[in-house]
């Protein structure tokens, strides 16, 4: 008989939740390319689109080098994931990279309005998408590292107008704190050399929110003043730097954000709010 291991049936347990957490994420995935499978269908497109699988694959490589994870695994298992969004579009193993359905047709610009009546909780797929606090053990992976560089590219990204007008001078030699309540996560950033950075030093001030909320007020969803009066935002230590960071987040210039993240960020946020909804009535 094998003798027990001190500490071995706690990490085989959390293992057990990060894959629970990988089927569950596949799951969803394939739900999602199954909608835009049928997006593609309604505009006349039809196939694979091989740079895109291509773009995908080489994102997942370079994720996997700065986490220290195998390239080549990396890339598996989004191949994986990939087969499979295929096998649910009904699609073949050949790449035409969207051929469209009548030969010298130029396929035609799509224009997706999003909405909320695209994402209701009563989708039975939005009830797969775990919460972000199920997430949080597999997200605490993520070296230090690597979450201040993928924090601060964003920063830069999102705020590089107020940045470059001086809306954030308030912010050099002060130190202001993010946390995540969900996730588990917590950065401090403060403005150095013109750009905004995360330091390891106690925050002067903190905004605390979930993930969903903070997302929601990123993509716009949301506004400041409504989370703080409700609470879903929190504003703990000095008074004075908090308000002035909650009335920054008023005023952000939203048409100064780059139109691809402005994208993402307000899809992102609809999806979020929508499996949150989702998973609160099936609970």
């Amino acid at each position: 008989m094998n003798r027990p291991v001190p500490g071995l049936a706690p990490l085989r347990h959390a293992i057990d939740g990060v894959d629970d957490g990988l089927v569950l994420l596949l799951a969803a995935r394939t739900h999602l390319a199954r909608l835009v499978g049928r997006l593609k269908a309604g505009a006349g497109m039809t196939g694979r689109d091989a740079a895109r699988e291509r773009r995908i694959r080489q994102r997942a490589e370079r994720l996997a080098v700065r986490l220290g994870v195998s390239p080549e695994a990396a890339s598996r298992l989004v191949a994986l994931a990939i087969a499979e969004a295929c096998r649910a579009q009904g699609l073949e193993s050949d790449l035409d990279q969207g051929a469209v359905m009548a030969a010298g047709m130029i396929i035609p610009r799509m224009d997706i309005h999003d909405s909320d009546s695209t994402l209701k909780p009563s989708h039975a797929w939005l009830r797969l998408l775990p919460p972000p606090k199920r997430l949080a053990p597999v997200v605490r992976l993520l070296p230090m590292p690597v979450q201040q560089h993928l924090l601060e590219r964003a920063m830069a990204r999102v705020l590089a107008g107020p940045i470059r007008e001086g809306a954030l001078d308030f912010m050099a030699g002060r130190r202001l704190g993010i946390e995540v309540s969900d996730l588990g996560l917590r950065w401090v950033v403060t403005l150095e050399g013109g750009r905004l950075v995360v330091v390891n030093a106690p925050a002067e001030a903190t905004v605390r929110g979930t993930a969903t909320d903070l997302l929601l007020l990123a993509g716009r969803l949301e506004d400041a003043d409504t989370l703080f009066f409700q609470r879903r935002l929190v504003l703990a230590g000095d008074v004075e730097l908090g308000l002035t960071a909650r009335n920054l987040l008023d005023r952000l210039p939203w048409e100064t954000v780059p139109l691809g993240l402005r994208i993402v960020l307000n899809r992102g946020a609809r999806l979020a709010r929508a499996a949150r909804a989702a998973y609160h009535a099936s609970s």
